[in-house]
């Protein structure tokens, strides 16, 4: 017995719901994998991407990581985007932050986590290069929702900003950039910065 069979048998009923549903469900699911959206979120276990967008498996690919971060040196993330740009070929990115995220709140903390704390700072340089904004909000909510929203814009920015995106769009390829906040509160997503398709348009 493991300590486990709880998830075993929850992936046993899911499966047979999914066949009652359409027998050929699995069979389709194997044939290929041809999604017109990538998302980029954070790790969080109360954000599961295609729940939160209604769509199924096989219809988003996905990169979580703490904080939703796309930085320059992070291969993980880059070989996603790269992967499905260049080979799954998806029309639309989006990076999703939320509302009441721990890494957010956690990099506005002075104390010591370990080797996270690295991974935090990228997110402690937006708080200061927004600090006179983000003073003038009237409470530490406020402040914080806006910096997961900032944090969102600067992640976003820093997509365009690859080589990946800058050479899909210099050969005309059909992508769109979306920049997106959900709300845990309420279930929502709020459109931030959408359909971003060009070197101009970036924020």
């Amino acid at each position: 017995m493991s300590l486990l069979d709880h998830l075993l048998a929850n992936n046993r009923n899911w499966a047979a719901s999914k066949i009652a549903q359409d027998p050929d469900f699995f069979q389709q699911l194997t044939k290929q994998q041809k999604p017109k959206y990538l998302w980029i979120g954070c790790a969080d276990s109360r954000v599961p991407a295609n729940q939160i967008i209604g769509l199924a498996p096989g219809e988003v690919f996905v990169h979580r990581n703490v904080a939703n971060l796309v930085i320059h040196t992070d291969f993980n993330a880059l070989s996603v985007i790269e992967y499905a740009v260049e080979v799954l070929k998806v029309e639309h990115i989006i990076v999703c932050g939320h509302y009441g995220c721990g890494g957010i709140e956690a990099a506005t903390r002075i104390e010591q986590r370990g080797l996270v704390d690295n991974w935090l700072r990228h997110i402690q340089d937006i708080h200061q290069k927004y600090r006179t904004e983000l003073a003038e909000l009237p409470s530490k909510e406020a402040q914080l929702q806006r910096l997961c929203e900032l944090n969102v814009r600067e992640q976003l920015n820093n997509v365009c900003r690859t080589t990946i995106i800058q050479s899909a769009w210099q050969r005309g390829q059909k992508l769109f950039l979306h920049g997106w906040v959900y709300s845990i509160n309420d279930g929502l997503v709020r459109e931030l910065w959408p359909d971003i398709n060009h070197v101009e348009t970036i924020i």
